[in-house]
């Protein structure tokens, strides 16, 4: 029998611990050894749970009757009752019994659903002893997460909420958790509005909470939402109110949107701690990937097919490859890598009894593991390399499949596959990932794979990724048609196709920006070619001002006269798209796309001028936005035309150049025009000549120039032309602007023509209470208002938050103030930007349609709801702060 239990413990995972575990006990329990020497299943037990654990062994070591619980792994000793049950006895027993489980497991005795099983009921059965020593056995606990879906982990916090018959006993779920957690931990924090939130509610309360303020994810929750102990009568009736809330209503394309981005933002967490190649849970390729792609499936298909709704993920996948909804490999696949995944994570938060999901990053701790989960050395490979591969190889099959598993069925029920699921299924499922229109994309997905070429056989394994994708943007019907039409004729499929293998990123991307705006979508159709450009942050790089200059003559100088105007129209539009594309992208924050938009028009601008041959010395002055470098999309280019020269023959020649410019440049249709140039802003409006010479605007600033024309010059810079003659024009400004601050009669007229703005320039159809131009605390009262403080007060700046930043160092605007205005002001401009591209054309006020407003929010990553919320907020502080700095109103 000494050599029987020499064998067994040479044979283990960790020798020398064991060793040393046998000695402590030999001490603690004298007799130990010789009990092991005559009992070899005993033996085995206490060998794999020392090899196994640091923490296990301490309960042989402190409790004498634990070796008997080791001895007798088929017997369930029942929990402690009546006179039997105290705090002290409740402790011990549970202590017994997740060694028993344990032991079981870690001998090959119960496969992972049964250890998940008898950990649940474990739990169980400590939560309703708890209920009898808190004396508060008139409570319903509600299993959550884990414990709800009988699939508990060793180290697992117990999920929970409590309810009440009338939600009144908050002191005794209070000491219902401390009881509890003397055994495990304890977490209430799913409850409604988590810590927040009361710790106890009545069943009406609950209701009412779902009905009016649940989040998507607090009804995913409810998937595993079970009652563990307390009164059955209100337990059923929970239960039976859980049900309908949870599939009584339709899940949203919104709601599912915001689960998958809950998801994403986890991921990019674990990622951003470099864990993404060690944590068994929530990294790609983990077991939220299996967990969260089951659950999904079933809010989808749940409501309509009642038996899709096990708690038990495992049960779960099957009963959703049986019905069809998923295939059968698929789901084989996903269930062999959960358990693995699974046992992992088991054997890990064994080792301390600590809440752990991440593989050690030292190779003598991943070894041990690989040996403590069954792990040989053999010939080809060490324990520790065969364990790596297996479960490299399983993450990466759980990450296609996840990223696959929602639409792969849907091109098997597409073409009528036998035993795909129905047509009303594959519409719900559709439709839940936001495509509309089933016919359309059942059209769109045929067009993508006909044919045998190899492009459409490619095309036909991306298609489950591509439509993931487009599901991921504000517009999926949008995204697939956009797809549809670029990949339209053999050539430019295969050309798609050949990109899409090159770089995945340039496909998600691109489902990315296609389902985002039908102005990318149009570029990219004219210019396919920049498709393979959109997976490469190089190519996708801003360029400067003299550098885009050189390429738009580069793009010109070669062309004839009548296609020149073409050209520079080509020129500005490719480079749109790769500033539109990083803005969608989130490459780019407010502030860069701005910077890169004046860029553009700044170097389209110089090329144009320069290809016109300027006969004099010529400079083109931005104004406004422009000249501040803080265009949007929507925005016109507000300039002047500055020319050195004396007489008529100069000034001749300067306003032809100026109208050849305005001409090239505006182009004489809507379809030709490169920008739309505004000149409205020179002295004297429309009425007035289109180039001035500098000793002309001078002699005008001297004797003519208004108020608010020295607003107008405040962000004035040259951007095209000479040099020399925009350096003398700036010279001018310095005294017309500078010299000093507004007399009281020219600040009334500034005030006056903003509050004309206010009342008399929102268009017709547009929504006043939500313009994000010109409506109250929008962009026009923060530029307003930063313009006169800077003319009051001598502070010069380059944009309107540079501006900002410089009244609050000369102690003009107050900090907290200037956080109000600058919040306004990026948030009108990131929505009126975003709302353009979206749109497909100029917009200046959140869309009152529901369907618009949607597709909007959800490129900004929030609800139309929570958008309209936001813009109140933000414009009614800013507000405030404008009447007191702009209109002196205390």
């Amino acid at each position: 029998m000494a050599e029987d239990l020499d064998g067994i413990v040479e044979q283990s995972a960790d020798p020398g611990a064991v060793r040393l575990v046998l000695d402590r006990l030999e001490t603690a329990l004298p007799g130990t050894a010789g009990r092991l020497k005559e009992d070899t299943g005993l033996a085995a037990a206490v060998v794999a749970v020392a090899a196994a654990s640091r923490s296990l062994p301490v309960v042989l070591e402190t409790d004498p009757g634990a070796l008997d619980v080791l001895a007798a792994l088929d017997e369930q000793p029942a929990p402690p009752t009546g006179a039997e049950l105290d705090e002290a006895a409740l402790v011990r027993w549970s202590a017994r019994e997740y060694l028993r489980i344990a032991a079981r497991d870690l001998l090959g005795m119960d496969d992972l659903p049964a250890v998940g099983a008898l950990l649940s009921q474990h739990a169980a059965d400590v939560l309703q002893a708890s209920l009898v020593l808190a004396e508060s056995e008139e409570l319903v606990v509600v299993g959550m997460g884990k414990l709800g879906g009988n699939e508990l982990n060793y180290a697992s916090d117990v999920d929970l909420m409590l309810v009440a018959p009338d939600g009144s006993e908050e002191s005794r779920g209070r000491e219902l958790l401390r009881v509890a957690r003397t055994c495990f931990r304890v977490d209430a924090n799913l409850r409604p509005e988590g810590r927040d939130g009361p710790l106890v509610r009545s069943l009406s309360s609950y209701r009412a909470y779902w009905e009016r303020w649940a989040s998507p994810w607090e009804f995913q929750a409810l998937l595993k939402a079970r009652p563990v102990a307390g009164p059955p009568d209100l337990a059923g009736a929970f239960a039976e109110a859980a049900a309908e809330a949870l599939w009584g209503r339709a899940l949203s394309a919104d709601d599912l949107r915001s689960l998958r981005t809950m998801k994403a933002r986890t991921e990019a967490e674990v990622a951003r701690r470099g864990l993404a190649t060690r944590d068994l849970k929530r990294a790609a390729g983990g077991i939220r990937d299996i967990e969260f792609s089951v659950q999904l499936l079933q809010l989808v298909h749940g409501r309509f097919d009642e038996d899709l709704r096990s708690p038990t993920t495992l049960r779960a996948l099957a009963e959703l490859a049986d019905a069809g909804y998923v295939d059968h490999p698929d789901a084989a696949e996903l269930d062999r890598c959960y358990r693995l995944l699974r046992t992992v994570e088991h054997r890990l938060q064994l080792r301390d009894g600590a809440q752990v999901h991440a593989v050690p990053p030292d190779p003598a701790s991943r070894e041990l593991l690989a040996r403590v989960l069954g792990y040989k050395d053999s010939p080809d490979a060490s324990a520790l390399a065969r364990f790596e591969q297996d479960l490299a190889a399983c993450r990466t099959s759980v990450r296609a499949l996840h990223e696959r598993i929602y639409f792969r069925p849907l091109l098997e029920a597409f073409v009528g596959a036998p035993g795909a699921m129905d047509e009303a299924a594959a519409e719900t499922r559709l439709a839940a990932f936001g495509f509309a229109d089933a016919e359309r994309t059942r059209q769109a997905v045929r067009e993508l794979t006909r044919g045998l070429t190899r492009s459409s056989r490619l095309m036909e394994q991306l298609l489950p990724l591509l439509l993931g994708w487009l599901a991921d943007s504000p517009d999926p019907d949008r995204g697939l048609l956009g797809l549809r039409t670029l990949a339209w004729g053999s050539l430019r499929s295969a050309e798609l196709a050949r990109a899409f293998r090159e770089s995945p990123e340039t496909a998600r991307r691109l489902c990315t920006v296609l389902g985002t705006s039908p102005i990318i979508a149009e570029l990219l159709g004219h210019n396919p070619d920049l498709v393979p450009a959109l997976g490469d942050d190089a190519v996708l790089a801003h360029r400067s001002a003299e550098g885009l200059a050189d390429a738009a003559r580069a793009t010109v100088q070669w062309r004839d006269a009548a296609s020149r105007q073409r050209g520079l129209k080509r020129f500005k539009e490719r480079e749109l798209v790769r500033l539109a594309v990083r803005d969608v992208l989130d490459l780019d924050d407010l502030r860069q796309t701005a910077t890169g938009l004046t860029a553009l028009a700044e170097g389209t601008l110089v090329a144009a001028l320069a290809d016109l041959g300027p006969p004099l010395s010529f400079a083109v002055v931005a104004l406004g936005r422009f000249g501040g470098g803080e265009l949007s999309y929507a925005s016109d280019l507000d300039v002047l035309f500055v020319y050195e020269g004396e007489g008529a023959r100069d000034f001749d020649e300067a306003e032809r150049l100026a109208t050849s410019l305005m001409r090239l440049v505006r182009g004489s249709t809507p379809a030709t025009r490169v920008y739309e140039l505004d000149a409205d802003l020179r002295p004297e409006g429309r009425d007035g000549p289109l180039a001035r010479s500098v000793d002309a605007f001078e002699h005008y600033f001297e004797r003519w120039a208004e108020g608010w024309e020295r607003l107008a010059m405040l962000r004035a810079r040259p951007v095209a032309g000479d040099p020399e003659v925009g350096r003398r024009f700036l010279g001018l400004l310095d005294e017309a602007v500078w010299s000093r601050p507004p007399g009281p009669e020219e600040v009334r007229e500034i005030r006056r023509i903003k509050a004309r703005v206010e009342r008399e320039r929102i268009p017709a159809g547009e929504d006043p209470d939500f313009h994000l131009k010109l409506g109250r605390g929008s962009l026009a009262d923060v530029e307003f208002t930063t313009q006169l403080l800077q003319l009051q007060n001598g502070v010069r700046g380059v944009d309107t938050v540079d501006a900002l930043d410089r009244l609050v160092s000369a102690g003009v605007v107050d900090p907290a103030d200037r956080e109000v205005l600058v919040d306004a002001y990026r948030f009108c401009e990131a929505a009126r930007n975003r709302l353009y591209l979206v749109r497909g054309g100029p917009g200046d006020s959140l869309p009152e349609q529901p369907d618009e407003l949607r597709k909007l929010a959800r490129s900004l990553g929030t609800t139309g709801w929570e958008l309209r919320e936001s813009y109140r907020r933000v414009t009614r502080r800013c507000r405030a702060v404008v009447e007191r700095l702009f209109y002196g109103r205390v």
